[in-house]
């Protein structure tokens, strides 16, 4: 007989491993609720985190979800690096907390200088909406320790600004440290230089990536290959870091 995952079973797991992790809620945030419910499925306790939130409310681990936050007026990204919870943000990750920035949540990480780089217009000029194949290239960060080192996923991927650029310097200096965490794999949707989806900053606790793995951390729901779950690997990593400590 095949078990029946209600709303009430994954509250009670949300509470099995005694770890919380923060979801940022900013204006125009859109998978702040998907990214809650990737985390009660991974057996953590999502907390709701308010942009103009000063503290973090004592939680584990952050997530900066995708969306278009402040509208993507200026820059995608470049108000919400203003916002009172980024104070926050930023000084938990310099200390050594995970975060994890999807989507409009990357270019919030690149506006907060967490991660180095921009995320600009794609360069077909459309927004762009499809299942996309990554290949992992780094499984020593805090999100991605339950993956295997040149293993294909595929997620979706929901982005009209996924351009990811940098300086030549920067690059070669991502690529050297292996800091490149997820390369897209086929075509590239966007136009980012060396095919790069997804990055790290230098101690592995922040990651950064384009395409969304809250989609796809239920088997029906996300895409067909990989049955729907390819993206669990981010959630239960981050909460198996964080219960080792």
């Amino acid at each position: 007989m095949t078990a029946v995952v209600t709303d009430a079973t994954i509250a009670e797991a949300g509470a099995e491993s005694g770890v919380s992790i923060g979801v940022v809620t900013f204006p125009g945030t859109l998978d702040d609720r998907d990214a809650a419910r990737a985390v009660r499925l991974a057996g953590a306790k999502p907390v709701n985190l308010w942009h103009a939130d000063s503290t973090l409310a004592g939680v584990d681990g952050v997530i900066l979800p995708g969306g278009f936050s402040y509208g993507d007026y200026l820059r995608c990204g470049a108000i919400a690096g203003f916002a009172p919870i980024m104070e926050a943000v930023v000084s938990a990750a310099n200390a050594g907390m995970p975060v994890l920035g999807i989507c409009n949540g990357f270019q919030i990480l690149c506006e907060s200088h967490l991660l180095p780089g921009a995320l600009i217009r794609n360069d077909h000029q459309h927004f762009i909406c499809r299942d996309q194949e990554l290949v992992v290239e780094n499984t020593n960060t805090a999100w991605t320790g339950d993956y295997t080192q040149g293993q294909t996923i595929r997620i979706p991927l929901k982005n009209g600004e996924g351009g990811f650029v940098a300086t030549d310097e920067i690059l070669d200096e991502l690529e050297g440290t292996g800091r490149v965490v997820f390369r897209y794999q086929g075509s590239n949707p966007n136009g980012s230089l060396r095919d790069i989806a997804g990055i790290t900053n230098e101690a592995g606790n922040v990651v950064g990536l384009m395409p969304h793995p809250e989609h796809a951390v239920e088997a029906g729901f996300g895409p067909e290959d990989g049955g729907g779950i390819d993206g669990q690997g981010f959630f239960s990593s981050a909460v198996r870091t964080l219960v080792r400590g």
